[in-house]
Formats: structure tokens, sequence, C-alpha cells
């Protein structure tokens, strides 16, 4: 398109495209299929498919905006289209082609397969005609299934589990109970999940559209009306329990060197896994929860015998670390899941707390014995990393006021299982982890940064905020914030962290409401300037002190944006001025020509004297050594 014409220009000459000529190359691509099937030229085919494909994935309306996605929504078909839709043999023609070609042939027949079976519901003439358009749907894909013709190949199984993952987005369960051959499909359905389940490393990246389905069918149950069973309480807990058995199997080979290959190393790709399956727990949640219990409590068993004896060889503790990193992995996803399905029956509020007792359980045990020198280990902080993201998910559905609440079942229970009868205790086993991880971890950017993460969750909550300041173990931090106490401070990879760190502290340090606690709080970062207005003013361009400067340029930043009101700034303000200038001035006339300092000096100062924020996101330069500080 010709860049010097506007957006609205383009978008008029594409509608006029789509009403005057692209229904009839669309004629014209299905005719060149039908003829071609016969007299076979493969040139020829190829380009006959393409066509098709192509006029499909039309944006017919106009809303789309990442061409290079895979994903989309309903394919909004205009209605001059309703004829060679519902015609069968436009269905039939994509089927025999994937039938009788090989890839990647048969994986663009199959896209377009992907395509019509996302045609919007108002373009059928009548409920028959769109029943019958999915009947074929379902005869097509069960001959597939059957046969496995094709699947072989990645790419066409890939683009079959897309075609699965369809039915979905665009039809009811209660259309797919009543057709005939509904038991047939939906059984070799969860056969072929249960294959993909069990061929992790060839399908990891398809199982997300198979999960999907089976998710939104159970979602689907409530709803259902009429005798027609759907027989999903047959196959969804032997789904559920591939699902973990995989996962196992899957720590158990190993991955490659890459990490991002690993699901409990790569956010985007554990997300995509679990997303969908909590749904599955939940729709018989008992069975699941029990089947989850039975295989973590000998795990944790062993793990817990583990902390006590001293081996050579740590292989084997590692793959422990790793399973255990999936349970807990798996539990937050389905604590989770509460908040969006607003699951709230005393049955499976008790079954959370079941669970979340084996996690809490757990971490009595990760940080004591021998299991407190293995913080190095990569296992022993993907197995920390889950459990913050366990805190993650549990905070937000039982811990606050409207939670507490509603929660009486989940703490009853946890009160018996481990005595914990409210969200104080818990919040303080919740701190008692931070403060250990920020202890420990002294150069893992990534779990530090995740804790400090769920810190700042708690700390800027109303509530939750308030119950910290009561807690020992946050008194202690508010007052304690050195280096001796938390060795990250001092750590290179986890500079930035400070400024996270410090913006936590500050959000609890204002919450009180006190100049004199504020003070207080300040002393830490009071001796660091104390110990600079000492220094020799010919040791000033030194590493040493440049080092402290600059970190305690990111402390400041993040007690500065911690103040929220005119109070606060306030309180920061005549702390630092006028006691505290002359070291910051010092600061910028002998390190103003240090890359490393000057935007730390300038930020500090444009706070100081104008009341001007520092800039979020700001970078440093890759050039720099920031060493300790």
């Amino acid at each position: 398109p010709n860049p010097g014409l506007p957006s609205t220009h383009h978008r008029r000459v594409a509608c006029a495209f789509r009403d005057q000529s692209l229904f009839q190359i669309f004629q014209i691509s299905l005719t060149s299929l039908h003829q071609l099937k016969i007299n076979v030229v493969y040139r020829l085919q190829e380009l006959a498919l393409s066509l098709s494909l192509k006029c499909l994935s039309f944006d017919f309306v106009g809303t789309s905006i990442d061409e290079s996605s895979e994903e989309f929504g309903t394919v909004q078909l205009p209605s001059s289209w309703k004829g060679v839709v519902e015609d069968s043999s436009t269905l039939q023609i994509f089927f025999e082609y994937y039938a009788i070609t090989k890839p990647p042939l048969s994986k663009e027949a199959l896209e377009s397969l992907v395509r019509l079976a996302s045609v919007r519901r108002s373009l059928f003439t009548n409920d028959a005609a769109r029943s019958k358009f999915l009947a074929h749907l379902i005869t097509g894909t069960k001959e597939i299934l059957q046969t496995g013709q094709g699947l072989a190949d990645h790419d066409n199984y890939h683009e079959f589990c897309r075609l699965l993952g369809r039915f979905r987005v665009n039809y009811q369960l209660s259309e797919l109970v009543n057709l005939e051959g509904y038991s047939d499909w939906i059984r070799l359905v969860a056969e072929f999940t249960s294959k993909s389940l069990q061929s992790w490393q060839w399908a990891s990246s398809s199982v997300f559209y198979l999960l999907g389905l089976w998710s939104r069918l159970v979602t689907s149950v409530p709803y259902l009306k009429g005798d027609a069973p759907s027989l999903l309480d047959e196959f969804v807990p032997k789904i559920t329990e591939g699902f973990i058995t995989t996962r196992f199997d899957s720590v158990q080979a190993g991955f490659p060197d890459d990490l991002s290959e690993n699901p409990l190393d790569n956010v985007e790709l554990l997300q995509d896994q679990l997303d969908c399956f909590p749904c599955l727990c939940r729709f018989q949640y008992e069975n699941s929860s029990l089947y989850i219990i039975n295989i973590v409590e000998p795990i944790l068993q062993v793990y817990t015998e583990r902390a006590q004896i001293q081996t050579a060889d740590n292989s084997e503790l590692s793959i422990i670390e790793a399973k255990l990193a999936w349970i807990v992995h798996i539990v937050a996803a389905i604590l989770k899941v509460k908040q969006c399905t607003g699951c709230s029956s005393e049955s499976q509020e008790l079954m959370d707390a079941e669970l979340s007792a084996r996690v809490l359980r757990l971490i009595n045990v990760t940080d004591n014995g021998l299991h407190s020198q293995r913080y190095g280990e990569v296992s022993k902080q993907r197995l920390d990393r889950a459990i913050l993201t366990f805190f993650q998910h549990f905070r937000k559905s039982y811990v606050g006021d409207q939670a507490m609440h509603s929660s009486k079942q989940l703490y009853a229970r946890l009160s018996e299982l481990l005595g914990l009868h409210d969200q104080f205790l818990l919040l303080n086993v919740i701190v008692g982890k931070i403060a250990t991880n920020l202890k420990y971890y002294t150069e893992n950017g990534e779990v530090i940064d995740h804790t400090l993460s769920l810190f700042l969750e708690l700390a800027s909550g109303y509530m939750t905020g308030k119950l910290l300041l009561k807690l020992d173990t946050v008194k202690f931090i508010v007052a304690h914030h050195t280096r001796e106490h938390f060795p990250f401070l001092e750590e290179y990879r986890c500079s930035r962290s400070r400024t996270t760190f410090y913006y936590t502290l500050g959000w609890l340090i204002f919450m009180e409401d006190s100049t004199v606690a504020f003070k207080s709080s300040m002393d830490p970062l009071l001796q660091v300037f104390n110990r600079l207005e000492s220094t020799p003013e010919t040791m000033f361009r030194t590493d040493t002190v440049k080092y402290a400067l600059v970190g305690l340029m990111r402390d400041l930043r993040g007690i500065a944006m911690a103040t929220n009101s005119r109070r606060t700034y306030g309180l920061l303000f005549d702390w630092l001025y006028p006691a505290h200038m002359p070291i910051l001035l010092k600061g910028i006339s002998h390190l103003a020509d240090r890359p490393e300092t000057r935007s730390r000096e300038k930020a500090k100062a444009q706070v100081s004297s104008h009341g001007i924020p520092p800039l979020k996101g700001e970078s440093d330069p890759k050039s720099s050594c920031w060493g300790k500080g």
C-alpha cells in the first residue's frame, strides 16, 4: 500500500475489494480445487489451496491488529457467502485435500478448515443449517482421529490441535452432545489428548489448544440441559491425572541446556500450560485434589528426610525439587481460578485448604537442614519461585477484607492442619519466606525480583499493609535494611532491585504516619551519608565511594517513589535538605564525568531542589560496572 495515504483510504479500498471481488475469487479457488482433485498437478493444487486460505484469512471487518499471530476470533464472513459455507462440499473438499496431499499442502487444508470452523453463528440460515455444518466438522475430525493420517507431521499435528481448539470458541457443549457420533468423537479426542500429553517433548506447544477445549467443555456443564450425556465425568479425570504424570515424566527425562525450553524457567510457556488446567481440576475437585495429595505426600516425605542426609550426588534431589515445583505451580493455578470462576462452595474451600497446607508444610522444609545450603542450585530457585507464585495467588483469593469474611472454612481447616487460624498468622509465614529469600539469595536477580514483587503487593494493599506493620519480621526489615542483613544490596546483578526494595519500605514507613518512625527507619541510610561525609576529598573518585553513592541514590529513589502526598514528600525533603545536600553536590562535582553516576545524581538533585520525581524506566549504560553498593 501507498504509505502516503491515510488508513481510512486503505480500508475503503479493502472493503470495496471484499464486496466486489473477494467472493468470486474464493469461488474460483473452490472450483479449481474440485477440478484439480482429479487432474493432479501439484503446483496448481498448491496455488488453489493457498488462494482459498488467503480468501478465508481476509480481514473482513478491519479489526486485525497483529497479522503475525495465529490467534484470531470469529471469522466475519459476509452474508453473501452463506450459500457456499452451508454447502457441504465446501468443507468436504478441504477434508479430502488433507487426505490426498502431503505437507505443506495438507497443513494449508487444515488451516482453511480452522477458518471455516470459526465463521460467525449468524451467518447460517437457521439452527438446523448450523447443526449440519457442525456435524460435518465432527465427522471429518473423527475420521482423522481414527486413522491418524498426516498427524506424524508436526505442522499438521499442531494445526489439527488448533482445529479442535476452535470448537471451544464457536460451539456450545449443548450443541455438541446432541449430535450423532458425539460419544465416539469425545472419546477419540480424549485419547488424542492423553497421547499428546505423553508426547510432551514434541507436542508441548499444541497441548494448549486441547486443554482449552476441555476447559471450555467443563465450564459449560452447569448450563447443559436435556438428557444427552456429556461423558466428561469419564474422560476429564484421566486427562487431569495424565497432565500431572507427564509433567513429572518431563522432569525425569530432563530438558535441553537451553533454559527457555523448560516451562519452569519460561513464564509464558508455563502460563500456557497452566491457564486451562485448573478448570479441569475443579470439575471433579475432590478427586483431583486427593490425587494431587497422594502424589505430593511421599515426595514431600522424601524431601524432608533428605534435609538431614548429606550425599555427593544431588541429581535426585534436583528432580524431587522440580517435581515439587510443578505441584506448587499447579496448586497456585487452582487457587487463581477461584478468583475467575467464583467457586465458593464450602467443599471446594476445604480442598483449597488441604492443598495449600501441603505447600505451607513444604515451606517449612525448604529452608531447613541441608536444603538451606542449596540456594545456588537452579532446581531450588525454581521451587522458591513456584512458592512465591503460590503466595501471590493465595493472597488474591484468601487474604484481605472481603476474602477473610468469605473464607472461614479454609482458615478453620488450616487451623486444624497447621495452626494457622487467620490471615495474620499466614502473613507471618509469607513475610518469613520473603525475609529468608532476601537474606540468602545474593546473586539470583529473578528470585529477588519475584520476592520483592510479592512484598510490594502486600505492602501496597491497605489492609495487608497495616497488618504487615504489626509483624516483628517487618519491623526488623524496616529498622535494619543494611547489607549485613540483606547481602543482595551489595550484588551487582540485583542492583536495580534496590529501588523496588526501598519503594516497598517507603510504603510501609509512610503508612505509620509518624515523623519519629520515619527518622528511625532512615537511620541505615543516615549512616551511609555520615560515612560519605567523613570521606577525604582525595578518595571521592575511588570505586568504593562511587558505588556507595550510586547505591544510596537508588535507595533514596525508591523512598521518593513512595511519597504520594504532600506530607510524605515533606518528610523526605526535610530529611534531605539542607543537612545532606553538600554530599550530593560533592558527588556531582567529583563524579559528573562518570556515566553510571551522572544520571543518579541529576535525578536526586532534581528531587531535592525542585520536587521533580526521578524518571521511571531509566536504563544504565551497558558499559557501566556497578560492583558493590
